[in-house]
This record gives structure tokens, C-alpha cells and sequence, in this order.
């Protein structure tokens, strides 16, 4: 599974003839408590483990005995030692003769970490002269088939993004035990084509990120551990998930080493430092194969894997390091997207601003500057900080309203519901937004876990919380939005709705669309009777119910160089619009597909779509 019978051989021989590095991380696996014959399993029938291991009865237990058994397996293997076989056999035994299921909210999650463990040892043990009886086999079926299965078989990709990585592991190694090519088949779809916060296109962006960057890079480190773990078990069957969407595993491995190493790295959102530095054992199976196998350069890997070897075990089962006749020079490092690079409100501001700018800081009133105007075309400058409206901020005509980057931010205070931003009068024209950041969450203070977040915006009742509205009687003219981020609103990130000349250019939005009662709501990006606008270079990513742009009765559209991805619906999806440009974008894990295209009266023509890079899930679908 993790290895197959070459790799076993090539460590057993490395260990035996005392070679580094294996010898010295054989010495560690000898060493650990675990690893001894006197280690006793203590299962339990019913494995209890709550959020976090609390409570955590049987939790322990069951992975201390998991990680026993495959210690114990490689130790025969290695030595020829028949009484490691039998304590990992006696470990295989004492707990499929017991255990009847696992309990509580990280059932799944402990299910998911201990199952490949353990069919890794079996498969070892099976595979040898271990003396593993029939009958003692056809018992762990049992306990694989009965309890392991049918918890794990439908994943869990609403969790964050590591359980589903973890899950792919031990169902993959459940297959390949089972000798069943549909479970096999149906785990390698769930890798390359898994929905929420599951499969490739969805833990790992086309920038490196990862879905779990910003909440911790211990959990970070996690899911792309498992992720790794999933790709060399199929590789041991032939099957190449390491290259999948363009190597992307390789992308999310160099852009998180990158950060660890203490670089700075693009992020959607805030990438989190806890767990910086604090390095896991879990780069050496990548490195080996990106470097080794397919020749590619990996040096934040190689770096991050070093930081690792003083203490590392995947050293010993993972690397087998540079393959005879594969001596070429090794191609580039693995790079991220380039479209949509530079999305959103970055560190600092895209423009200078107007010489005769007002200019005001948090604590003041963004509505009593815009007011101060009398209608009279101006400019107001935001400082860094963040600015709480205690109501819809009202734009009139002539105002170009700039912040500082991505350390402005207007929220609307969390006893506030709607939009954050409005237009003052329907007949609003020449507004200009840069620079800033309007956060829909309630709370501008987001928790540890986005994805929790993310679920309590989704909740029955959530405040309705919207980015920008600006809405009319096809009166609105002249609208600009640059470097904007609008993200986390429970409605639309931005809705016009009669509008003539929009550009929004290297924008963000991001998250928004959660649930809504209102279903026309649930987008990142709403467009209604809108003419001549061009949507460019910007993100519209991960609407947890809606698109990452819905057009409805709009006319002379452009979408060029724009990352639209991970949407709950589709990328774009077009309502009675006509002269469609659809051009050079990245589209990819949307889980409607990619380009939907509705014509209920028979208006939709002239629709263009060129060049569009589809990834993975993705496809262009015209509906008529």
C-alpha cells in the first residue's frame, strides 16, 4: 500500500547494510514504546472521541495499537523476527475481536487516521510467511467491512479539508485489502473530483494555498500529509494522483514549506502563524517523488524535509532518493497561477490618491466625509484599521472612495443587517472603490477554524449580511471597482442590478453566498439588467450555495483573467444575457461545472468562450 514489495526490499536493504539516512530512523522506530514486544493492546468495543479527543475513551488506545502494528509489521519484515508478526498480529486480533464502532463528533476523523495503519500492517502480514491464520484474517475483514466501511464510505468533505485527505487514505487501503476495484475507483474520483473542502482542486488553490492555511499550519500540515499518504498508495497500483491538476499536491507542498521556512506567501484571507516554524513529518514522501521520480525541482521541500530528519520515520518507509538512469537535470519548481495573481486589496494601495483627498481614520465617520461632499464629485481616503458602520454606507455620485490596502476594512457592525455599501439615489454614476476590504462576517474577528465560521453563516436564521448593493431602475452609469475584497457575507459579495459601464478589476470575492432565503442572493458576484461591463484579473471563489458570477438579463459582457473556482454552483452562469466574452480564464472544481449558459426566452446569443484553462471537475456546459 504505502510501499510496494521493491520499496520494502530497497529499505530493508538500506537498513541492513547500515546506510544513511534509513539506519538512523530505523534506530528511532526501534525505539519507541510501541515498537517493543511488551507493548499490550487495550481495545475497547465502543471508541469514543469528541471534538479535539474530548472526551477520548478508546481514542488513545486504538492509535497508539494502529501505529504498534505497523511498527511491529515493518520490524518483521525487515529482521525476519517472527515474533514481531505475532505481536502485530495479536494487536490485528485483540482489536477486530472487539472493537463494534467509533462515537462522537471526530468519529470519522479517528476512523479515517488509524484505519491505514492498521491495513498496512495486515497487508504486510498477509503478504509474508507472518503465520496470519485464515480464520484471524477473515476476523479483520470483519471489523474492516462492518465498522471502518460504513462509517467512512460516504467521506465527510463538510469537515475542514484533512478529515476527507485522511478518509481517502484508509479507503484506498480498504479497496486494495478488499480486492474492490469499485471502492478503488470510487476513492480515486473522490481525489480528483471531490466536493466542499474534499479532492485536490479543493484542499490545495491553483496559487499553493491550502484550504486550511488560514486556520493552522499544524492542520495544514495534516491534510497535505494524508493527501501525500493517498497519492503513493495509488501509486503502489499504477495510478498517478501525484500529478493531478498539474502537479498541484507538489504546488501546496512548496508554497506551505515556503511559508514554514519563514517567507511570505499570497493568501486569500489571512494565513495563520500558529504552527509556524513547528515542522511535520510528512515532507519526505514528496520530495522523493517530485524530486527523484519525476525530477522536478522541490527546494522549499527539500528544506522543510531536512528541518525533519533528525526525528523523521517517513524517512525510512518514503525516500528512496536519486533513481539510477535518471540523472537529467530536474525541471523548474512547480509555479502558481499567474491569473488572478494579484486580486484584491493588496499590502499597499494600488494608486495615489487625489491631492485634495480627505483623508480619515478609524473612529471617524466614513458617511459624515462622504456627506461633507454636498453631492460634489471627491475623494476620501481611508487609513489602516477598521472602520465599523453603524449602517449601509450611502455613495452618491462623483465619489472615488480609497483605502490603504488590505489593513482597511469596513464592516457593518454585527446589530446591522443588508448591505455594507448602497447607492444614495438610483441615478448614481462615477463611483470609484479601491483599496479596501469590506468583511461580511459578523464578528470582524474571526475564530481559528473559517470553516466553522463558515458553517455558523450557513445556519438557519444567519444575520443577512451583503458586500456592496447597488441596485436601480437601469439608471446607474460609470461604476469602478479596483482591488476591492468583499468576503464572508451570508448574501451576495456584490450585487448591481441596472447598471450601464461596470468595471471591476482585480477584485476578490470570496466566500460569500451562504444559505440565503432569497436563492437569487447566494453569489459571490450578481449581475441584473447590467450593460458594458468587463469583469478582469479578479478572484470569485469558494460561494458555499451560489456562483462565482450569476448574469441575468445583462448585455456586452467580458469576463477575461479571472480565477473563478470552488463555487457551489458554477463558475458563471448567464440568464437571458447576450455578446458574451468568456476569455483566458481559470476555471476549476466548481461543483455545477464550469459555464452554464440559460436562454428560458430564447435571448442568449453571441457567446464567446476562448481560451479558458478547466481544470480537473470542470467543464463547459451550455444549457438551452
Amino acid at each position: 500500500m504505502l510501499q510496494s514489495r521493491a520499496d520494502l526490499e530497497f529499505m530493508k536493504q538500506k537498513v541492513l547494510a547500515g546506510e544513511q539516512p534509513w539506519k538512523d530512523a530505523w534506530d528511532r522506530l526501534c525505539r519507541q514504546s510501541i515498537s517493543s514486544l511488551d507493548f499490550k493492546p487495550k481495545p475497547f468495543a465502543h471508541v469514543i472521541r469528541g471534538p479535539y479527543n474530548n472526551p477520548a475513551i478508546g481514542s488513545n488506545e486504538i492509535s497508539l495499537s494502529a501505529s504498534a502494528a505497523y511498527s511491529h509489521a515493518l520490524q518483521w519484515y525487515v529482521t525476519g523476527d517472527k515474533a514481531h508478526a505475532q505481536k502485530a498480529i495479536q494487536i490485528l486480533g485483540a482489536w477486530s475481536a472487539v472493537l463494534e464502532d467509533f462515537q462522537q463528533n471526530d468519529a470519522k476523523l479517528l476512523a479515517g487516521w488509524t484505519g491505514h495503519e492498521f491495513l498496512n500492517a495486515a497487508e504486510i502480514l498477509r503478504s509474508t510467511d507472518s503465520g496470519w491464520q485464515d480464520k484471524d484474517i477473515e476476523q479483520f475483514k470483519r471489523m474492516i467491512t462492518g465498522v471502518y466501511l460504513p462509517l467512512l464510505k460516504n467521506f465527510f468533505p463538510e469537515a475542514n479539508g484533512n478529515w476527507d485527505a485522511a478518509i481517502m487514505d484508509t479507503m484506498l487501503c480498504i479497496a486494495i485489502f478488499m480486492d474492490d476495484h469499485a471502492l478503488f475507483d470510487r476513492t480515486i474520483d473522490r481525489y480528483l473530483r471531490g466536493t466542499v473542502n474534499g479532492g485536490i482542486t479543493h484542499y490545495v488553490y491553483p496559487s499553493g494555498q491550502c484550504q486550511e492555511s488560514t486556520r493552522d499550519q499544524g492542520h495544514t500540515q495534516l491534510g497535505l500529509g494524508e493527501m501525500a499518504q493517498t497519492c503513493r498508495v495509488a501509486w503502489t497500483q499504477g495510478v498517478d494522483l501525484f500529478g493531478a491538476a498539474d502537479n498541484r499536491l507538489a504546488l501546496g507542498f512548496e508554497y506551505t514549506a515556503k511559508y514554514m521556512l519563514g517567507q511570505d506567501v499570497p493568501c486569500e484571507n489571512v494565513i495563520s502563524p500558529i504552527g509556524r516554524g513547528r515542522f511535520s513529518d510528512i515532507y519526505y514522501v514528496v520530495y522523493d517523488h517530485y524530486r527523484f521520480e519525476k525530477q522536478i525541482e522541490m527546494p522549499f521541500t527539500e528544506q522543510a524535509a531536512q528541518r525533519t530528519l533528525d526525528r523523521s520515520l517517513s524517512v525510512l518507509t518514503m525516500y528512496k532518493g536519486p533513481r539510477p538512469g535518471k540523472a537529467q537535470a530536474p525541471s523548474a519548481p512547480p509555479k502558481p497561477s499567474a491569473i488572478a495573481a494579484d486580486a484584491g486589496a493588496q499590502d499597499q494601495p494600488s494608486a495615489k490618491p487625489a491631492e485634495n483627498a480627505i483623508k480619515i481614520e478609524p473612529g471617524q465617520s466614513v458617511q459624515a466625509a462622504i456627506d461633507s461632499l454636498h453631492g460634489a464629485p471627491g475623494s476620501i481616503v481611508l487609513g489602516k484599521g477598521v472602520y465599523t458602520l453603524p449602517a449601509a454606507l450611502r455613495i452618491s455620485s462623483g465619489v472615488t472612495l480609497c483605502g490603504n490596502g488590505n489593513a482597511t476594512i469596513l464592516w457593518l457592525d454585527s446589530k446591522a443587517t443588508g448591505p455594507a455599501i448602497v447607492n444614495v439615489t438610483d441615478d448614481v454614476h462615477d463611483i470609484t472603490l479601491r483599496d479596501l476590504v469590506i468583511e461580511g462576517a459578523s464578528n470582524v474577528r474571526l475564530s481559528r477554524d473559517p470553516n466553522a465560521d463558515r458553517r455558523a453563516r450557513s445556519r438557519k436564521g444567519a444575520p443577512a449580511r451583503a458586500g456592496i448593493a447597488f441596485k436601480s431602475e437601469h439608471a446607474l452609469a460609470s461604476i469602478l471597482l479596483e482591488h476591492i475584497t468583499v468576503r464572508n457575507c451570508t448574501r451576495a459579495g456584490l450585487e448591481i442590478d441596472g447598471a450601464t459601464g461596470v468595471s471591476i478589476h482585480a477584485c476578490s470575492f470570496t466566500d460569500n453566498g451562504n444559505a440565503a432565503a432569497d436563492e437569487r442572493t447566494l453569489h459571490n458576484l450578481l449581475l441584473s439588467h447590467v450593460r458594458d461591463a468587463s469583469i478582469t484579473d479578479s478572484r470569485l471563489n469558494n460561494s458555499p450555495s451560489g456562483c462565482g458570477v450569476e448574469a441575468i438579463n445583462c448585455e456586452h459582457l467580458i469576463f477575461r483573467g479571472n480565477e473563478m473556482a470552488r463555487n457551489a454552483t458554477s463558475a458563471i452562469h448567464a440568464i437571458d444575457s447576450s455578446d458574451l466574452r468568456i476569455e483566458a480564464n481559470l476555471i476549476e472544481a466548481n461543483e455545477a461545472g464550469g459555464i452554464a449558459i440559460d436562454a428560458k426566452d430564447g435571448s442568449s446569443r453571441v457567446i464567446d468562450i476562448l481560451s479558458n484553462r478547466v481544470q480537473t471537475i470542470n467543464c463547459t456546459q451550455i444549457a438551452q
